[in-house]
């Protein structure tokens, strides 16, 4: 796979190729003019490798300004403290021609893209950019610069983290031209950080999401990916900048959308958002303008005489999140959802936008308050003011965890049979439901035709925090934290679904909810064994991917079908309303969010995972 690669074009100073002063006017606008022979190239302050070996010395340089990101600057949407100049080629390749000039505040001398200028400064590294601190700085013509790029397959580096990064260090502070296309990979930081994570080669999926567990594979992607990768960013240092670079209200930015002819200057700094460390970005000279390739999709239609949804409705909450830690079995595990009653009716909202977009007959509800009822009872009573009768299996709090799943259902075309059954750590060692949360199941009858089948909805242990307590580490083989807890879970599911916990006498069975593990991993492996098919990862033409993490997709939700089961089944997809959707539009209200870009009416943003969505042909044979 290739890098981030170009054509090479010349980096060269249209008013220095003979090592004149400057095209036009020479006289300066402000201050002194350093004599030549005082000054050096830029290339010599690089250096070869990551710090300059002039690092503390006042220097002088000469070159062309080809980004301007002072604060004075009209531009409100370009503010860095600074500017990037380029200077006259070094003769080594290894050695950037261009570098960043901070003058702060209120800089005494306003430059211009194009500007010749003389500049002394302090060199200073600046979580590994290098810079020049100004102490003063001379306008002494104009020039031109055409963007420089690469010519062969990018290698990587490593960050302060270790994390491995496209090696454009002698690129550093240079003006390039991506003149391949980009995907759009992760919108994760627009809101907040102004950045968009930017890919070669299409959209990016997780390793595990099509390639069995593999330490020296995970390593090999990693690398490959950082090869692929690079950021946007808004060429701003505030926060929260309004309006949002890059997004429309009419066409919101979506991953998988393209972008061609991407101008800018390169930059190695602090990761801000999901970005982690150090990392580069691209600050744009040019507006960069995207192609929407990726459409929003229309409702979805499985087929069959029952559709059944698996919803993550990311923490919905009807206890409000002000602070005062009261929500959970124990009353002290906190809660987790909207922070207002306004940002609870924008959450409702949406929610129920989903839900009535979908229709299902059965809902699996995945991150519901863990409370008595409310929950579900707040949900219902919205969709009955939409027109849609629904009700709910009533499981009161299930387990020790602040959010449980849960189950709602139109009582017009099902009714549950029998009662519902609870897999925590009492029925099955293997399932800690410290670490878990406890599967609900519970068996359903098609009233038109009697025909019976056992749904299962499940949230298994994410990979954000470790299982070390449980002797469950982290093996940096893609599956990220608590495997062995997630694959244990998975095999008890397994076994107890086929005891038929729910005593129908039926053996039709369906797996919903966020395994919290991709395709390959072992959870869905011991799922496997247990007689399920992945129904999204069969049934789908296109890789099926449900959540979007630091610019790689992949499906943590799944539905599984037993043998008999999946023989009924008219379709299954990911329904992609929510993941590639920048979460500016979701419900909440900090950051100063515009009122345009919410719409409850939409089920778009109404969460981060997207919701599955299954259609059953249920036979009584």
């Amino acid at each position: 796979m290739r890098g981030l690669a170009f054509m090479m074009l010349a980096a060269c100073l249209a008013n220095a190729c003979g090592g004149s002063s400057g095209g036009g006017d020479d006289t300066p606008a402000t201050g002194d003019t350093p004599s030549p022979e005082a000054s050096i190239l830029i290339g010599a302050v690089q250096g070869t490798g990551p710090i300059s070996p002039l690092e503390g010395r006042t220097v002088t340089v000469r070159g062309v300004v080809t980004g301007d990101f002072q604060d004075n600057d009209a531009d409100d949407q370009s503010n860095l403290g600074g500017f990037y100049i380029t200077g006259l080629p070094d003769p080594d390749i290894n050695s950037s021609d261009g570098i960043f000039v901070f003058d702060g505040n209120n800089p005494a001398v306003d430059v211009d893209v194009g500007d010749n200028v003389s500049v002394t400064g302090e060199v200073v590294e600046f979580f590994g950019e290098t810079q020049l601190h100004v102490d003063s700085v001379s306008v002494v013509g104009r020039g031109q610069v055409q963007p420089a790029s690469l010519f062969n397959t990018v290698d990587t580096a490593l960050n302060s983290d270790g994390d491995p990064i496209p090696d454009f260090e002698r690129f550093e502070g240079m003006l390039v031209r991506f003149t391949n296309t980009l995907t759009v990979s992760d919108t994760f930081g627009l809101d907040r950080y102004g950045e968009v994570r930017l890919a070669e080669g299409g959209r990016i999926f997780q390793f595990t999401n099509s390639a069995a567990p593999s330490v020296d594979g995970f390593a090999d992607y990693r690398r490959e990916t950082a090869r692929r990768t690079i950021i946007l960013d808004d060429g701003r240092r505030d926060l929260s900048v309004r309006p949002v670079r890059y997004l429309r209200p009419d066409k919101p930015l979506r991953v998988g959308d393209k972008v061609e002819s991407l101008t800018g200057v390169l930059r190695y700094s602090r990761g801000s958002g999901d970005a982690g460390a150090e990392t580069w970005r691209l600050m744009p000279t040019q507006t960069p303008v995207f192609a929407r390739t990726n459409p929003r999709p229309p409702a979805p239609n499985p087929g069959g005489t029952l559709t059944v949804a698996g919803i993550n409705l990311l923490n919905f909450f009807t206890s409000i999140d002000d602070g005062d830690p009261t929500c959970g079995p124990g009353g002290d595990s906190g809660c987790r959802g909207a922070d207002s009653p306004e940002e609870f009716q924008r959450q409702l909202a949406k929610s129920v936008a989903q839900l009535v977009a979908i229709d299902a007959d059965i809902v699996g509800l995945i991150e519901i308050e863990n409370n008595s009822s409310e929950s579900l009872v707040a949900l219902v009573q919205a969709l009955e003011d939409k027109g849609l009768n629904y009700d709910y299996i009533d499981t009161g709090i299930i387990g020790g965890d602040s959010i449980k799943v849960g189950l709602i259902y139109k009582p017009d075309s099902v009714a549950p049979s029998g009662d519902f059954a609870i897999l925590d750590q009492s029925v099955d060692a293997r399932f800690i439901d410290r670490k878990n949360r406890p599967v609900l199941a519970q068996t359903f009858r098609q009233l038109s035709n009697d025909a019976q089948f056992t749904i299962a909805v499940n949230h298994l242990k994410s990979k954000g925090s470790d299982c070390d307590d449980v002797g469950d580490p982290n093996r940096n083989d893609g599956q990220g934290n608590c495997s062995l807890t997630r694959t244990g879970a998975a095999q008890a599911m397994g076994e107890w679904l086929a005891g038929d916990p729910t005593g129908s006498g039926d053996g039709d069975v369906l797996i919903v909810g966020d395994i919290n593990a991709y395709t390959m991993e072992d959870p869905l492996t011991a799922l496997a064994d247990a007689g399920y098919v992945n129904l999204t990862a069969t049934l789908q033409e296109a890789e099926s991917y449900s959540f979007v993490f630091r610019g790689a997709s992949g499906a943590l939700d799944h539905a599984l079908a037993n043998e008999s089961l999946a023989a009924q089944v008219t379709g299954a997809l990911d329904w992609h309303v929510n993941a590639d959707e920048p979460r500016l539009i979701d419900y909440n209200l900090e950051g100063d969010r515009d009122p345009a870009w919410f719409d409850g009416d939409e089920p778009y943003r109404s969460s981060d995972h997207d919701p599955l969505v299954i259609g059953l042909q249920l036979t009584t044979q």
